[in-house]
């Protein structure tokens, strides 16, 4: 904690150094050294996600989560062959993770084991579809139907998440539904559809390489141009349409499912990608920790709730804002609304006080420098990735905390006005089972 005080005192605002350059086949590269720890962390994204999918094809972008590990053309094998291949050479922080937007694949290794992590993933990056089967694809689709059971049909509260989704992105727009996809379309992708959608978004020139970590930028770029080089650019993905306004007329609902507390939750459509800083640290000051007006209105004083939370994340086409708090035993949904929606009422309606500003713009401040101590997935090169895709500018971190730091009261209280409104607002209750009503 020392650390971040002298980090917050700091006049100069943290910045990743990096170098970028662009392959001949498209592929964007980006090297930062970081030489504290003898690890790099090696981390690829591929421009696409849910929203690129297309009618009848959900869950297509992360069916190729699973199948990315199930081995290639030079790397044959069971289905963990690319875990056993990293994980035999001391690779941690392992795995891949989808969304709307974008797909990421990452591994941090250790120094002298670099080129291998780079030779798998370029040899998945131009070779996978030499391994994809029938057999694979059929494996991998009940890999993911049985993952769609346990992560959202059978587990607390989740069925409301994704219909809180379809809600505020209505159908046709690319946002509706779940990520990982309905039952329907993966029990019917066909293998000429699933490889039609890999030469499509997984190309070099729809991906970006980054490593972070103790390395030699001279020594490591031809070991990238060796693996990577080689691989063919691939055609221009069609540009993403937004398919239908999305909704502004307030929605309600109640949802029954297999908990033992009511829940309330709202939504609203929320701000792009590196937009929206105030809303971030409105967000804070509504829900963030113990010390927040949620917290110490319904959870503290109120005793209405148990617990309250406030998010926003963003997204290409509209973020998505959610605000929630379990019910209390004793107490109804219609209490824990009606003071939620007082608390949002009070923020639009008067500025934060400046300690709670302080202490939001800190919170939002500390949750990026955290992801300074990684140097793979979730870390450094996840953010010079997220940079440069919504930014082309993997250094946009500085001046992302610049304005974080910049963001006045009066900028709260309009974030709040704009994005908080009541009568864009999507309000779900989640009941005991016995209570649903659609």
């Amino acid at each position: 904690m020392l650390a971040l005080a002298l980090l917050f005192a700091a006049a100069d605002v943290p910045r990743i150094p990096f170098e970028k350059y662009q392959l001949a086949n498209g592929l964007t590269v980006i090297l930062s050294e970081d030489h504290r720890a003898p690890v790099v962390g090696v981390d690829v994204w591929y421009h696409v996600g849910a929203a690129n999918e297309g009618a009848g094809k959900s869950g297509f972008a992360h069916l190729f989560e699973h199948l990315m590990f199930q081995g290639t053309k030079h790397v044959t094998g069971d289905e963990r062959a690319f875990f056993n291949h990293l994980e035999r050479n001391g690779a941690t922080n392992l795995n891949a993770t989808t969304e709307f937007d974008r797909t990421n694949y990452f591994e941090t290794m250790p120094s002298d084991r670099l080129e291998i992590a780079l030779w798998l993933e370029s040899d998945r990056m131009g070779f996978l579809l030499d391994a994809v089967d029938q057999k694979k694809l059929d494996t991998q689709r009940e890999v993911v139907r049985n993952e769609r059971r346990q992560s959202i049909e059978n587990a607390p509260y989740q069925k409301a998440e994704v219909r809180l989704v379809e809600l505020l992105f209505p159908s046709p727009h690319p946002y509706f539904g779940a990520v990982i996809g309905s039952h329907a379309d993966l029990q019917a992708a066909r293998l000429d559809d699933v490889r039609a959608f890999f030469r499509t978004y997984y190309a070099p020139n729809n991906a970006s390489l980054a490593l972070v970590g103790d390395f030699d930028p001279a020594k490591v770029k031809p070991i990238v141009e060796k693996w990577f080089g080689p691989i063919p650019r691939g055609p221009e993905p069609p540009a993403l349409q937004q398919a239908a306004a999305l909704r502004a007329a307030p929605r309600r609902e109640k949802l029954g499912d297999q908990v033992q507390l009511s829940k309330v939750i709202f939504g609203w459509v929320g701000p792009r990608p590196t937009e929206g800083d105030a809303l971030q640290i409105a967000m804070r000051i509504l829900g963030a920790g113990k010390s927040s007006r949620l917290y110490q209105a319904l959870v503290h004083e109120q005793r209405v709730a148990q617990d309250v939370s406030a998010t926003s994340t963003p997204a290409q086409l509209g973020g998505e804002i959610e605000i929630e708090a379990t019910v209390q035993v004793g107490h109804s949904p219609e209490e824990v609304e009606k003071s939620l929606a007082a608390q949002i009422a009070k923020l639009r309606d008067a500025l934060p006080s400046e300690e709670e500003l302080l202490r939001a713009r800190r919170n939002l401040v500390a949750s990026l420098f955290s992801s300074l101590e990684n140097v793979g997935g979730g870390g450094k090169a996840d953010l010079l990735n997220y940079f440069e895709m919504w930014r082309r500018d993997p250094g946009f971190l500085s001046e992302q905390i610049a304005r974080a730091q910049a963001v006045t009261a009066a900028d709260v209280q309009k974030a709040a006005e704009q994005w908080l409104a009541d009568d864009a607002r999507v309000t779900l209750h989640v009941v005991p089972e016995q209570g649903a009503t659609r």
